[in-house]
């Protein structure tokens, strides 16, 4: 576990090391099948995989690369004008949106396991069934870590999540936990998975209600509680930017009052939050057909 946190060349090696990953996975489904989800192991095992997960679209083994992102490439090279924000653009985004993986391995094995739906399933599992908090925060950091990119990696692990193992009720029920790092790193993966433009009506419509009712009354008074409040404006500032419907439904779920107080803060300490409260409160506006039931 300490290992796993050693930077780039630790993670490849350990990636690279012929059955690891493998009996990670394998230890893991053992506890689960046994009923022991807050077995000690099982949290190692978890914090391991979580770190060999990071940044794993950018650390790719070539050989990996050429079979994941040959169909990217070929979209790219079609799109001669790629906008202002070059393959960041909306259109390019959408376009890998739609982009599938190659066809999944029936049997896994190393480092095609860490974005294999198998594991997944086994993160979700982890994040319903088990009260350790460690182990609750790495499967959801797994899963942020996976969802992190703008390749086609990344959207259908996206998907898998949200429609394919139905994970959004058990990442839901993580929003209401005490432990502040295990919220804020949900919300991350919430965050994530709302970038997605074909999920946001499917995540809207199971946590939404959620992320306005976990929003404080005030200004946040800690450094994790303003990143995870940043991290909820931004998240519904991805459900709302392009769904009237959506914002509606933060109207009704009395949101604004509390995005406008936090906006309204512009102390250092809080201008992370303050930023995507207001940043939220502008993309809210471009709502035309909203703004007598904003003034009522």
């Amino acid at each position: 576990r300490n290992m796993s946190s050693a930077g780039p060349e630790g993670r490849k090696k350990m990636r690279e090391c012929d059955g690891l990953i493998d009996s990670l996975v394998y230890y893991i489904q053992g506890t689960i099948a046994d009923h022991e989800p807050n077995d000690k192991a099982t949290e190692n095992c978890v914090c391991i995989l979580h770190n060999l997960s990071y940044q794993l679209e950018i650390e790719l083994p070539e050989t990996y690369v050429q079979s994941i992102y040959m169909q990217r490439r070929n979209i790219s090279s079609n799109d001669k004008t790629p906008g202002c924000f070059g393959t960041r653009s909306r259109k390019v985004k959408e376009k890998q949106q739609d982009t599938p993986l190659p066809e999944e391995k029936s049997s896994p094995r190393g480092i095609e396991s860490l974005w294999h739906s198998t594991l997944i399933r086994i993160y979700l599992s982890l994040i319903a069934k088990s009260t350790r908090n460690y182990t609750q925060e790495a499967s959801l950091g797994a899963l942020q870590n996976l969802t992190a990119g703008t390749g086609p990696m990344p959207f259908a692990v996206a998907r898998t999540v949200v429609q394919k193992a139905n994970g959004l009720p058990s990442i839901r029920n993580m929003l209401h936990v005490s432990h502040p790092t295990v919220k804020k790193t949900a919300v991350s993966l919430l965050r994530n998975l709302s970038r997605n433009t074909s999920l946001q009506s499917d995540i809207a419509r199971e946590v939404l209600p959620d992320l306005v009712l976990i929003l404080p009354e005030s200004v946040p008074g800690s450094d994790v509680v303003c990143e995870t409040t940043a991290s909820i404006c931004y998240t519904l500032y991805n459900l709302t930017q392009s769904s009237s419907h959506n914002a509606r439904l933060l109207l009704s779920t009395d949101g604004l009052p509390k995005i406008i107080t936090i906006s309204m803060n512009d102390s250092s300490m809080f201008s992370k939050a303050s930023r995507a409260a207001s940043v939220l409160l502008y993309s809210l506006w471009s709502h035309t057909d909203l703004h007598s039931a904003y003034k009522k």
